[in-house]
């Protein structure tokens, strides 16, 4: 049986922890013994050398629902499918790039290559332009144009299957979010 010091999970009542005078009493069995009260539970518990678990604030009669069981081993239990769960979790990865208006040939050539490579990887591509002192004037401008450059140049690389996702614009940012489309 579980010492109270041990409740771990916050949210799950265990043991001397449930105050409610009757509860609804499930044996670890699965029998439903119905209505009893608290003490006679405790006592069930304890007798098979088990904790009462409250499953259920509220049940059908308008009383906490308890089960009688192993806590740790539920609590094990719950872990492990977590676990379980997150690794086949797929994770979203947004590489960045970031250009300047005047930036050399040779480059945008290189972070063209490092885009096409995050692209054909799988994964997502932010490339953000930022602009400085007397670039803010000319930005539309300057940010249409070299965004065409950056899709022309996407397409001469036989990359076509290029979305853009998102467009934004803050203060001397301006960034477009490409997904290669499979």
């Amino acid at each position: 049986m579980r010492n109270d010091r041990e409740n771990n999970d916050q949210s799950t009542l265990v043991n001397e922890h449930i105050r409610a005078p009757r509860v609804q009493l499930i044996t670890h069995e699965g029998e439903n013994l119905g209505v009893v009260p608290r003490d006679l539970a405790l006592r069930v518990a304890r007798e098979a050398g088990l904790d009462l678990v409250m499953l259920s604030e509220q049940g059908s009669e308008g009383v906490p629902v308890t089960k009688v069981m192993d806590f740790g081993k539920a609590l094990y239990a719950k872990k492990k499918k977590m676990a379980e769960a997150k690794k086949h979790q797929k994770t979203l990865q947004i590489k960045e790039l970031k250009f300047r208006p005047k930036i050399g040939e040779h480059d945008f050539k290189t972070k063209m290559n490092q885009a096409i490579q995050f692209l054909n990887a799988g994964k997502r591509l932010k490339i953000t332009l930022v602009f400085r002192g007397r670039e803010m004037v000319l930005r539309e401008q300057h940010g249409q144009e070299m965004f065409d450059k950056i899709s022309a140049a996407l397409e001469a690389a036989g990359v076509t299957n290029v979305i853009q996702e998102k467009d934004s614009r803050a203060g001397k940012l301006w960034s477009r979010t490409f997904i290669l489309k499979h």
